[in-house]
């Protein structure tokens, strides 16, 4: 483990050295006759920025510490796919051009800063302008209510906090309420880790905007200690009902199921779960990570929805989340049974996406 940890600290302030390195290149092909007195104030900063995500667990109450450490795991990971291309770019001008060297590295430089810029703008739009995804289901059996059809808003992942704001908060309760739905279900990661960001940005209040039914389920980034009801009793004056490993149906079309998260050793298994329910009655299971649907299928379930995957959330993650997940996003029929998994509301340590966007889920279902 110690030597996995000094490992990981070599290859990460590697790579510091490495951005340090090109960006005092480009600065210097603007500005030549800077002092080296500016390198150690530009190696400190560097220093400084990549030790800030721990300010985001030391200093939980100040908004202003989540933004620095999202702030610079965004550019972080903007480095990674820019820096590359423009070393590469630099070289092969060297081999087949005749171009003076610090004119050179000043126009790739130039056009490093603009790409830079259009990632970083791209990555915060596709996080923060959702897009609305809509799946049609059929399931074999009569709803408990004997109506033919229902509406279903899905949403996961929200992590709201600091970064995922009340901005965004008021912009899922007016799409929710567009879309005028008979049931609203959360499968998780509601909170970004703790409730006090949560709670200090008044999400609370404008979740109760939500004209629907909410159901949810609690997540691996909704730390629930034992003994403690804090996080359950937060939500729950949000306006939504948690079912932690419980069953509900009075009222309803379906019988809900809310599992809790894979992180908690005490949770029930899904078959354990689906004995406590009339097996006639059709099965909707909120199981926050999509892993063995086969389980679930043989239970009895009709449809679970999930979300955790993010869809990698930035490119390339998402051929890792395909790998991982039987299904990572998206719909799926296995057996009898429908998973359909989101890519997430929200997003999770900086605010960006990249190759996925955030959304919410229609599933409009139809009994037989």
């Amino acid at each position: 483990m110690v030597i996995r940890i000094v490992i990981s600290l070599l290859v990460y302030h590697g790579f510091l050295l490495y951005i340090g390195w090109n960006l005092w290149k480009g600065l210097r092909s603007f500005r030549p006759d800077l002092r080296r007195r500016w390198l150690v104030i530009l190696s400190a900063g560097l220093l400084i920025a990549a030790w800030s995500m721990a300010f985001r667990f030391i200093f939980s109450e100040y908004a202003w510490a989540h933004w620095v450490a999202g702030i610079w795991l965004m550019f972080a990971y903007v480095m990674v796919l820019v820096l590359p291309l423009t070393n590469l770019a630099v070289l092969l001008l060297r081999l087949f051009t005749r171009m003076d060297r610090r004119k050179l590295t000043r126009s790739v430089t130039a056009v490093a800063l603009a790409l830079t810029l259009f990632l970083g703008a791209f990555g915060v739009f596709s996080a923060y302008s959702p897009v609305v995804l809509t799946y049609d289901v059929k399931i074999a059996k009569p709803a408990l209510d004997g109506r033919k059809s229902m509406k279903i808003v899905m949403a996961a992942d929200m992590h709201f906090g600091a970064l995922s704001g009340p901005g965004h908060a008021k912009r899922l309760v007016r799409l929710i309420n567009e879309e005028a739905p008979d049931l609203v279900l959360f499968p998780g990661d509601l909170v970004d880790d703790d409730i006090v960001q949560y709670v200090k940005q008044g999400i609370p209040e404008i979740l109760q905007g939500i004209e629907a039914p909410v159901y949810a389920s609690l997540g691996n980034h909704d730390r629930l200690e034992a003994g403690d009801t804090e996080l359950i009793e937060t939500l729950e004056g949000s306006g939504m009902t948690l079912l932690y490993d419980e069953i509900v149906s009075d009222g309803l079309p379906v019988t809900l199921i809310g599992r809790k998260d894979r992180t908690d050793p005490a949770r029930l298994s899904v078959a354990e779960l689906a004995e406590q329910t009339d097996p006639a009655a059709p099965l909707v299971l909120l199981d926050h990570q999509p892993y063995e649907l086969e389980l679930a299928a043989k239970a009895g379930i009709d449809l679970e929805v999930s979300g955790h995957t993010h869809r990698g959330q930035i490119f390339p993650a998402n051929f890792i989340t395909n790998r991982i997940y039987e299904n990572d996003w998206g719909y799926l029929q296995k057996e009898g049974m429908h998973s359909i998994v989101t890519s997430g509301y929200g997003f999770w340590g900086l605010p960006m996406r990249m190759g996925t966007r955030s959304e919410i889920t229609i599933i409009n279902v139809s009994f037989e």
